[in-house]
């Protein structure tokens, strides 16, 4: 019997790749890294706000998931929902450890300004975003979820129910009422 591992092609079923990843194949690890690893970042980014505790804690959960993936078990839902687990917690320890007030290191706003857009429309627009991060970042972690899900990962309401593992109905009602207090929360001054 022939004991070599057949080659990954980027096409083979997720439930394969896990379940080598699952048995130490650092080959399909690598693979569901790279399918997972932009998604995972901008979810931790847009918790944060800072690109280098994203990238940080990003890396973090990479580890968290190659150290613990022995212990992974299929419960029909897609592979990133046990990683935006690993980064939710993650995310939500960084903030009781940091719970000082944000600092945006000064070259995230040189690049802002550096855009090529006219300083005055880039002021206003990067001031309007940050007042809209705030406020998502003072919503509750699954609507945070659920935001980046929609919005950055362009994801489907069907996709964002597997992920979240809720009917489809219920991520509906969720955005609705998410929706309705991102407007009250920005309305309010």
């Amino acid at each position: 019997m022939n004991n070599r591992k057949k080659p990954i092609s980027e096409k083979k079923d997720a439930d394969l790749l896990i379940d080598r990843a699952i048995q130490g194949d650092l080959e399909a690890f690598s693979f569901l890294y790279k399918e997972n690893v932009q998604k995972i970042y901008n979810y931790i980014f847009y918790r944060i706000g800072n690109v280098y505790d994203a990238e940080d804690l990003t890396a973090r959960v990479f580890q968290r998931a190659l150290k613990h993936i022995p212990n992974y078990k299929k419960k029909g839902v897609p592979f990133s929902a046990w990683l935006y687990r690993i980064a939710h917690n993650l995310v939500a320890n960084w903030h009781r450890d940091n719970s000082r007030k944000k600092e945006v290191p000064i070259n995230e706003n040189i690049r802002r300004f550096y855009s090529g857009e006219q300083p005055e429309p880039a002021l206003l627009q990067t001031q309007e975003m940050e007042e809209l991060l705030v406020v998502i970042r003072n919503i509750s972690s699954d609507r945070q979820l659920l935001i980046v899900l929609k919005y950055v990962e362009k994801l489907t309401n069907a996709e964002i129910a597997r992920i979240m593992g809720r009917s489809e109905g219920a991520v509906k009602s969720l955005y609705h009422r998410t929706l309705l207090e991102l407007k009250r929360k920005l309305t309010q001054d």
